[in-house]
């Protein structure tokens, strides 16, 4: 039996397959016991502690007096327990505890090239973010406490002025649930939603990326910026005497749009932009070598008996002879196409794998583990 058409008791279940094609980017799933007897993967005092830290995003949103403050990281000062109204957002907390990365790569029946992070909401009694949309599918998992969630497939999607957080101004909801520890609630994208903690609570949202044509387009034509190859230099051997000094000519808008047109791309161009875009890491993303690294002929050997494995910071996505990782791509002969493949899929290879690659590549695996990106088994 094929891995998409088992039955996954994390969507309730319904095969991968059926979610694709009946729930996602369609409509809401409520799972109750998407995971049962879960229990908060990481404690409360170490959630506060990742919150004051330079290498994590976090957020602190409050709300009295009707207006919502928010005070980006790192979080010096968390309020009292007993104090209302309040949430922290812990961003990509995935990326520094093994349980949470564990956790989020429970979805990658969604490509690696969509799947984004989990953010952890700690909030106190009446905590929330007022009712918004995103802009990207998302999982919300309860993990500790109760939350009632308010959900409306609403078109109007107008926000309320001058405010630091993107609230609704006419949110209408349709459905109303309150989850529990291991209940989990799917929502597409641009669905309306208001979740308001009952009593302390935690929620985990297991995010996916879904970025805009025009970041996309952006970020491509920067990245052209070092291939473009336009020889020669702008000319005109018969231009005329001009009455209107200020005035741009035809022929020099003519010339230049001329040259501009011979610009072209690839598929190829495309493939590589978009496998070193996809993998960059985010900017509070750093990567730490190991303190004492084995020498490249230890690590050699280490890494032949004991395998090697991705660091959770780690991005690696690959297409055809091509391979990307951490926002640097580059190509592979079939010798070694087998085990980088391996390696991006299951994030982790053995030692019978790397027996069978090339030189070159163990010792590119070898800069990788000095840079922090991959570790011994």
């Amino acid at each position: 039996m094929k891995k998409n058409t088992i039955p996954l008791p994390l969507l309730g279940g319904i095969t991968a397959e059926e979610f694709l094609s009946e729930y996602w980017h369609k409509k809401p799933l409520l799972i109750r016991q998407a995971i049962p007897d879960f229990q908060p993967l990481i404690p409360k005092a170490e959630l506060f502690d990742m919150a004051g830290r330079e290498d994590v995003e976090s957020r602190l949103i409050s709300f009295f007096n009707k207006h919502w403050e928010m005070k980006s990281g790192p979080q010096a000062n968390i309020p009292v327990k007993e104090k209302k109204d309040w949430t922290l957002l812990v961003q990509g907390v995935n990326l520094h505890d093994d349980k949470a990365d564990a956790l989020l790569r429970q979805f990658r029946f969604i490509p690696d090239s969509r799947l984004d992070d989990l953010m952890i909401s700690f909030a106190a009694d009446g905590g929330g973010v007022g009712p918004h949309f995103d802009s990207y599918d998302v999982f919300l998992m309860q993990a500790h406490g109760q939350r009632k969630w308010r959900i409306g497939a609403q078109k109007d999607l107008t926000l309320i002025d001058g405010m630091p957080l993107k609230i609704l101004r006419n949110f209408k909801a349709e459905q109303e649930f309150v989850l529990e520890p291991g209940d989990m609630l799917y929502l597409p994208p641009k669905y309306a939603h208001d979740g308001v903690a009952i009593g302390e609570c935690m929620t985990y949202s297991i995010g996916f990326r879904a970025p805009s044509y025009q970041e996309l387009g952006e970020s491509f034509l920067h990245f052209m910026s070092d291939s473009i190859d336009l020889p020669g230099r702008y000319a005109d051997p018969d231009l005329k005497v001009s009455t209107k000094p200020a005035e741009i000519s035809n022929e020099m808008l003519e010339q230049v749009a001329e040259k501009i047109a011979k610009i072209q791309f690839t598929d190829d161009d495309v493939l590589i932009f978009l496998g070193e875009h996809l993998t960059e890491p985010k900017p509070s993303v750093f990567f730490n070598g190991p303190e004492k690294p084995l020498a490249p002929k230890r690590f050699h050997q280490t890494a032949l008996k004991n395998g090697l494995k991705l660091s959770r910071k780690s991005l690696m996505l690959y297409k055809g002879k091509h391979v990307f990782i951490n926002g640097e791509s580059f190509a592979v002969g079939k010798e070694d196409k087998i085990c980088l493949n391996k390696l991006a899929n299951q994030r982790e290879v053995d030692g019978a794998d790397l027996e069978k690659i090339s030189a070159d590549a163990l010792e590119t695996f070898c800069l990788w583990y000095e840079d922090g990106w991959l570790e011994i088994r």
